[in-house]
């Protein structure tokens, strides 16, 4: 929605919605899309057909098993949809031509966890604990070596952008900490959470996706100066713990509880993003607060739960983040 309202045609390529609902039925985003292909990043031969078929010029990726817990049942399927997958968009774009710009959205995961409290920079090396992790960390390292080894020579201008922790309307993804919370509330249970302690960089789902746009707008200007890994993450003050996250969003929803279950499966206690390459370099700075992006989640549930038009929904708090920058630029001047 975000892309339509900037005036570009888009052909989507994805599996059909995971859960019922979902924001791709429930805003009605198929209808804004010129082209979609119902088809799995793992099929090379399915993938390359919709490239060529929509012969775009910007391929955003934002494909994954996005999944910590759900990656330690299923690391096969974790690597070959993350890696693998990645392998293929890129070998599509490669085969086809065409294409001037790619972005590989991984994750603020794919670094190599110490647990400390500084914010990881775009140079920080990368790892990864559990399969998630390191599956996203492995798709940096194939990114970069097609950037190298192939599309630096054809032209075509290839970064990874790697955000916080997002949260918005319309998530319904199983094991989130806020889908979870407004499942709770809709079913009238207990949540149950894990690492309350857990330190997070939480933003609007909006603030990386501008962060994206304005990368595959560099690249496709000035190619290859911008042609690496890049953080989109939420202003420091924004990393806050689980418990705290909670605790604010409650009051959105009053009388939630919520207890703690321990978990054995390992999890990074500490992460956060330095972003100032992106503030310097791009222009790029979060608009709204952690407080108004659990107010803007809030209000949209609420409002799917009053059966309300979602797609019109939608895109007037897209207006107000595009509005909330055009102040901030205004305010600066």
């Amino acid at each position: 929605m975000l892309l339509r309202s900037l005036g570009a045609t888009i052909h989507g390529y994805a599996l059909a919605p995971p859960t019922t609902p979902s924001l791709f039925v429930e805003a009605g985003v198929d209808s804004m899309l010129a082209s979609h292909t119902l088809a799995d990043i793992r099929d090379l031969a399915a993938l390359t057909d919709a490239l060529v078929r929509a012969n775009p010029e910007v391929v955003l990726h934002l494909a994954a098993q996005p999944l910590v817990r759900y990656s330690y049942r299923e690391p096969v399927e974790t690597f070959a949809v993350n890696v693998m997958g990645t392998v293929n968009l890129l070998e599509a774009v490669r085969q086809h031509g065409g294409v001037r710009t790619i972005v590989n959205v991984t994750t603020d995961k794919c670094y190599e966890n110490r647990e400390w409290v500084w914010p990881y920079r775009e140079n920080e090396a990368i790892g990864g604990h559990d399969p998630y992790s390191a599956s996203k960390g492995c798709a940096e390292l194939v990114t970069a070596a097609y950037r190298t080894a192939f599309f630096a020579a054809s032209g075509v201008s290839v970064a990874t952008a790697r955000a916080g922790n997002v949260i918005g309307g319309g998530d319904w993804a199983d094991d989130r900490l806020i889908p979870d919370f407004l499942r709770a509330i809709d079913r009238g249970v207990e949540l149950v959470i894990r690492s309350p302690r857990a330190t997070r960089p939480w933003q609007h789902v909006l603030e990386p996706l501008s962060g994206y746009l304005m990368l595959a707008e560099q690249l496709f200007g000035q190619g290859a100066e911008c042609a690496e890994g890049w953080n989109f993450g939420p202003s420091q003050e924004d990393a806050k713990p689980v418990e705290w996250l909670l605790r604010e969003f409650a009051k959105a929803f009053p009388g939630m509880s919520w207890r703690t279950e321990s978990s054995t499966l390992h999890e990074a206690h500490a992460l956060s993003l330095d972003s100032s390459k992106a503030h310097h370099r791009l222009g790029w700075r979060p608009r709204w607060s952690l407080q108004t992006a659990l107010v803007r989640t809030a209000s949209w549930h609420k409002a799917w739960r009053n059966s309300e038009d979602m797609a019109a929904f939608t895109q007037a708090q897209i207006e107000l983040y595009r509005q909330s920058g055009l102040e901030a630029d205004c305010g600066a001047a």
